[in-house]
């Protein structure tokens, strides 16, 4: 028996707060506490279906979510001893004008507490093990904001800290951690993902690998980070529409399992073409706005001398596109010589992936250097543009 309604909604409400109020927040102790406010509200909504396996994945969540925003916490303590001034207002905007005064030891251990800890609810691998259990067990409306929304805040608060970071001096040494946790999370869900059963947890997977890109931008610096800024978005609305139409399977075949799918071109047309067009959207195809992002990303990295770790990089996502090609492709084709018909597909559950696939494809094709400036605009105003 799934939990009530009232409570799920009420929940839902809570998380989407929260993470507003993350994204709002000017002092480092709110931020802190609305990000912990995240993980205490959306434990219930990874809990909705009530069975052993969710109960599994829940714990594990508020387990290691909770692990994490304490070192986070710990990370607050390390940034006041950092600062000489006592008494001095917590607000990020006067930490980043007091970052020349700020002593770099401190600073420096602050930032690798925050970057673990924030960094575990980013899903950045090692840290990452509470994402394919939540993201697979949650109903699909969840698993979306989890890894269309969730994960960008907690990518957000790592870019408040880096902002301290960048006015002390220690740039260098934050990006080079922002490296070796990207090419480790871009690295790692590849073996994951090949022999994968359970389909919404390789979409999990791919968030991880997606993180790891976020993290590789801001390491590689430059005009890479504008580039992750597109590729939040991008990630964002991909990931959204493939949680949907995984809905629409789950609901329809009644599993997650991969080889329990099939003929998804026949028995839901809609919902089937959507999930090859996410495909090709998520892995990087052009004509999809996700292959402007890496390529933006990828192209500023070499320009910037990473070219060795940007050859690596496209390996690997090479390799990825071929492993979740053969998963997408067995789900969407017909394995059999049965007659299939075609199953009522409501409007209502395809309505919302389709406008997500349109927007995705549009911001391919859209008027690009306005987007260029905007969101050069935007990493201006967060102060990690250079």
């Amino acid at each position: 028996k799934n939990i009530p309604e009232a409570v799920f909604s009420g929940c839902l409400l809570f998380f989407l707060a929260a993470m507003t109020l993350v994204l709002t927040a000017q002092h480092f102790g709110l931020l802190w506490i609305a990000m912990e406010a995240t993980t205490l509200a959306s434990a219930p909504l990874i809990y909705f279906h009530r069975s052993r396996r969710s109960l599994e994945a829940t714990w594990k969540y508020l387990l290691i979510c909770s692990v994490g925003i304490a070192l986070a916490l710990l990370g607050n303590l390390f940034l006041v001893v950092a600062n000489p001034n006592e008494g001095a207002p917590f607000l990020i905007s006067k930490w980043i004008e007091q970052g020349k005064t700020l002593n770099p030891h401190w600073l420096k251990a602050a930032f690798l507490f925050f970057f673990v800890g924030y960094g575990t609810k980013m899903g950045l691998a090692p840290m990452h093990t509470w994402l394919p259990d939540a993201h697979s067990e949650a109903p699909s409306l969840v698993s979306a904001l989890l890894s269309g929304a969730l994960l960008n805040c907690a990518f957000f608060s790592l870019l408040r800290v880096y902002q301290v970071c960048l006015a002390s001096g220690l740039e260098k040494f934050a990006r080079e951690i922002f490296l070796i946790f990207g090419l480790i999370s871009v690295f790692l869900p590849l073996f994951f993902i090949i022999r994968q059963m359970d389909f919404k947890r390789m979409l999990a997977y791919s968030s991880i690998e997606n993180m790891g890109i976020l993290s590789l931008a801001i390491g590689f610096g430059g005009g890479a980070i504008w580039g992750g800024l597109f590729h939040v978005l991008n990630h964002s609305l991909t990931k959204a529409l493939l949680f949907l139409v995984a809905g629409n399977i789950v609901h329809e075949y009644q599993t997650k399992q991969v080889f329990k799918v099939s003929a998804l071109s026949r028995k839901l047309p809609i919902s089937g073409a959507l999930w090859m067009i996410g495909f090709l959207a998520i892995t990087g195809t052009p004509p999809f706005a996700t292959f402007l992002s890496k390529f933006i990303i990828l192209k500023a990295a070499v320009s910037q001398g990473y070219g060795i770790i940007a050859a690596i990089v496209l390996v690997f996502l090479a390799a990825i596109f071929i492993a979740m090609a053969k998963i997408f492709l067995g789900m969407f084709q017909k394995k059999d010589a049965v007659e299939i018909e075609p199953a009522k597909e409501p409007l209502l559950a395809v309505l919302s992936p389709i406008i997500l696939a349109v927007l995705v494809l549009l911001l391919g094709f859209c008027p690009f250097s306005f987007l260029e400036h905007f969101l050069k605009k935007t990493a201006t105003l967060l102060e990690v543009f250079l």
